[in-house]
């Protein structure tokens, strides 16, 4: 029997291993002004009825979400999801079937739905579902670019012409470099371009990031573009630089907060540790007190 890790381990990262105990989080993340993406944590799934399953839990987490208070409108909880837990590399049509159905509840309960982006064997799948799914449910369904993809110029360019709703970030997996950027300098000179098209022709993008360099830039645009700060919104991990994201908001501008929750966090935990070498220092101080 493989070993599971206790979750006291993620929990910088991770709110809890149900909705249940989730639902708290947000409540509190919201009433310091703080906006919400939910994220019920999986991915790569090889099994139809596994899948299937992972489409029903998101249409019961949707529908759950269309009961509380504040959910709607633009600022209101979103919900993340990766369309590799719904049979995305089992067969493309049957997760297209798969989030069409979850986007028509969407619809009904007034939800909006960002697909996440993950590793490069299915970007091009993922932007292929995003535009089938466009086409039906504008107003409800989201996408997310990579900065340190070589091909995210020619993304950000065509979803400005869309009108898409677009999170811009950095990237989380590793990518050799005939993909991707390598150097931090010129990931973070990349995101800063992308931010640009995205806040001045895409709508209401999310700026997510905890690169100050970049939050700093995205402001001074900003000011200088005389852009409202209502046209976008800054977004971060739920336990990173949490005193940062309580500044940006109280500042005046719009900050979401990705939270994610379930008992399937080892992946997102270990890629959360890959990025930042203070998170792995966190987690051993966390386990020496314990």
């Amino acid at each position: 029997m493989p070993l599971k890790l206790p979750f006291f381990l993620a929990r910088r990262f991770v709110a809890a291993e149900t909705l249940d105990n989730t639902l708290p989080v947000i409540d509190e993340l919201q009433a310091e002004g703080l906006h919400v993406a939910l994220d019920m944590l999986g991915e790569f799934v090889d099994d139809r009825s596994v899948a299937a399953a992972a489409r029903d839990q998101y249409i019961k987490l949707t529908e759950r979400l269309s009961r509380r208070a504040d959910h709607t409108g633009l600022y209101g909880t979103n919900i993340s999801i990766k369309l590799s837990m719904m049979g995305q590399k089992i067969d493309e049509r049957f997760c297209e079937e798969n989030l069409l159905e979850l986007l028509g509840v969407a619809k009904e309960r007034n939800v909006f739905v960002r697909l996440d982006m993950e590793s490069t064997d299915v970007t091009t799948s993922t932007l292929r579902l995003f535009e089938r799914a466009y086409e039906e449910y504008p107003d409800h369904v989201g996408i997310v670019l990579q900065a340190y993809l070589k091909r995210t110029r020619q993304d950000v360019e065509r979803m400005c012409d869309l009108g898409a709703r677009v999170r811009i970030c950095k990237g989380a997996y590793k990518e050799p470099p005939a993909v991707a950027y390598q150097r931090m300098s010129e990931i973070r000179a990349r995101f800063i371009d992308y931010m640009k098209m995205l806040i001045s022709d895409a709508h209401y993008p999310g700026i997510a990031t905890h690169d100050e360099e970049i939050i700093r830039a995205t402001m001074a645009f900003a000011r200088a573009q005389r852009i409202d700060r209502d046209a976008f919104e800054f977004q971060m991990l739920y336990g990173m630089r949490p005193e940062r994201q309580r500044e940006i908001s109280q500042g005046g501008h719009h900050m979401r907060i990705y939270v994610p929750y379930g008992e399937e966090w080892l992946p997102y935990y270990t890629r959360r540790l890959r990025e930042r070498k203070e998170n792995v220092w966190f987690v051993a101080k966390t386990l020496f007190k314990r």
